[in-house]
């Protein structure tokens, strides 16, 4: 067999520049890539709806329910950042395949869990292969398409963040109620196991590898100190409310103060000394990826407090089982994908797009309110329809191009990086935000008892005026933000693979 020759310029021992592959990316690898995010969010709300049964099964405490989910969110928040960085210098592709893969053997172990301690174990384990997997999926989108179709590419991955909160709600329902072999709560795990074995076969035959260019060794003091902040920020954010706002919790959260500037300290020094820190602090000064991760904190938080709020009052308030709860998001769920998939392809009208979708989800946190307040204790489900869908419709134009918005003047070999932190930016916003209105929808809703509509709506109404807050303060934010129509990315088109052939080992891009 003939030996490729070196191309000039090459280190001895280092890898040489490859050949770009001689196809556009496929949508096939597109749709392989969104995979891990839709499996990552689905696993989030897939199990509230199981919790009940899952309690009921493995005669768990309500202590053991709340570690069940929240143990995910916890592992999953805490090591985006780390797990980014590790794509960067291992290669996205293979973090990717070793998220999936660890996915879809926790998941396993999760269905065949014998008591909740194991069950709470392997859900921790769960949380650290979404946190491998999920920031990959925004770093390849970034360097695989080409920037003429990226709008596009980001417009599908917001449909396919939102689609999987409204689906694994339902899909929850469906799944318990249907109890396949009198599995009972067992299949909302076993589900993720055809789709990360297909997710994995496919992958390895159709997505090129990427990594960053020159990726040094792991900044471990930087991840470190990262990890004990973010656990001392996240851990009394995702446990505080169930547990009555402890002393401890109020101790965690100021520690993170402190830790979070120990670890700015640390990423200082480590840049000082040539080396690659974890985070490279200069983003922060870049204003559209300062404001812009500003506004994914403030969406997030609306967006995952909306569904606490508006689950429990389907829910305990109006008298909805899980499977009913879980169809109601339907209209969410196809407005959200119609609204997402429009954005893309309104990316040339740039900021002005992020505005109108503010200004949707504003009218749609208003105008719950309002049929809240006039229906009082006549409210039903069906009311709230038409009201959950201008929701969605709002969403879906403000999150899909926002999160394409914040990473498109990142430069190539931050790329990673820029992704893990908007990860984390997303899960840390939904948590602060599932905390401080879950806060103003219980202690509004007081002692009362299960299916008290009035009390319901009552609570309802006083939490979905504070997103409607949130929304407006997106709302006066957006013009800080540079418009994405007027930035134009300097990166060159790379042409891909084909669909429906395999791409050549020989053909792996190094970003």
């Amino acid at each position: 067999m003939a030996q490729t020759s070196r191309p000039a310029g090459a280190v001895h021992g280092a890898p040489a520049p490859l050949p770009t592959p001689p196809a556009a990316a496929s949508r096939g690898a597109l749709a392989l890539i969104l995979t891990g995010a839709f499996v990552a969010v689905l696993d989030t709300f897939i199990v509230l709806v199981a919790a009940p049964a899952i309690q009921a099964d493995l005669h768990a405490s309500d202590a053991d329910v709340q570690l069940i989910l929240a143990g995910y969110q916890l592992t999953y928040a805490i090591a985006l950042i780390t797990g980014a960085r590790l794509g960067d210098r291992f290669g996205r592709k293979r973090l990717f395949q070793w998220g999936m893969a660890l996915f879809t053997a926790s998941s396993v172990g999760c269905a065949l869990a014998p008591g909740a301690g194991v069950l709470i174990a392997v859900r921790l384990v769960q949380g650290l292969s979404a946190a491998a997997m999920f920031p990959q999926v925004f770093a390849m989108l970034q360097v695989l398409v080409p920037a003429e179709r990226r709008s596009r590419a980001f417009g599908a991955l917001g449909a396919v963040i939102g689609i999987a909160g409204a689906v694994g709600q339902l899909l929850g329902g469906v799944l318990v109620s249907a109890d396949l072999f009198g599995s009972s709560w067992r299949p909302v795990f076993w589900v993720n196991v055809p789709v990360g074995l297909v997710a994995l076969a496919l992958t390895a035959r159709y997505v090129p590898e990427t990594r960053a260019p020159q990726a040094r060794r792991l900044d471990l003091p930087g991840a470190g100190v990262l990890t004990l902040a973010l656990a001392l920020l996240v851990v009394p954010l995702v446990e505080g409310r169930a547990a009555g706002w402890p002393r401890w919790t109020w101790f965690s959260l100021a520690a993170s103060v402190l830790a979070f500037v120990a670890f700015a300290l640390v990423e200082r020094r480590v840049g000082a000394s040539g080396g690659a820190p974890l985070v490279r602090l200069r983003l922060f000064r870049e204003r559209p990826f300062a404001v812009g991760m500003g506004l994914v904190l403030l969406a997030y938080a609306g967006i995952n407090s909306f569904f606490l709020v508006f689950s429990l009052t389907l829910q305990d308030g109006l008298g909805q089982d899980a499977l009913g709860a879980g169809l109601f998001y339907l209209p969410f769920a196809v407005v959200f994908l119609a609204t997402s998939l429009l954005a893309g392809r309104l990316a040339r009208f740039g900021r002005r797009v992020l505005q109108v979708g503010a200004l949707i989800t504003f009218l749609g946190f208003g105008s719950t309110v309002v049929t809240a307040a006039t229906a009082g204790p006549e409210l039903t489900a069906w009311r709230l329809v038409p009201t959950l869908a201008l929701v969605g419709a709002g969403n879906g134009l403000l999150v899909t191009p926002l999160l394409s918005a914040v990473l498109a003047g990142v430069r190539p070999e931050e790329t990673g990086m820029a992704s893990g932190l908007l990860s984390t930016g997303q899960q840390v916003g939904g948590a602060v935000g599932v905390a401080v209105l879950g806060v103003l929808f219980y202690g509004a809703l007081g002692p009362a008892a299960h299916q008290d509509t009035a009390a319901y709506g009552h609570a309802m109404m006083g939490a979905l005026t504070a997103n409607a807050a949130l929304a407006g303060l997106v709302s006066l934010l957006l013009p800080f933000l540079p418009d994405p129509a007027h930035h134009r990315n300097g990166a060159p088109t790379r042409r891909r693979p084909a669909i429906g052939r395999r791409a050549p080992e020989r053909y792996r891009q190094i970003e």
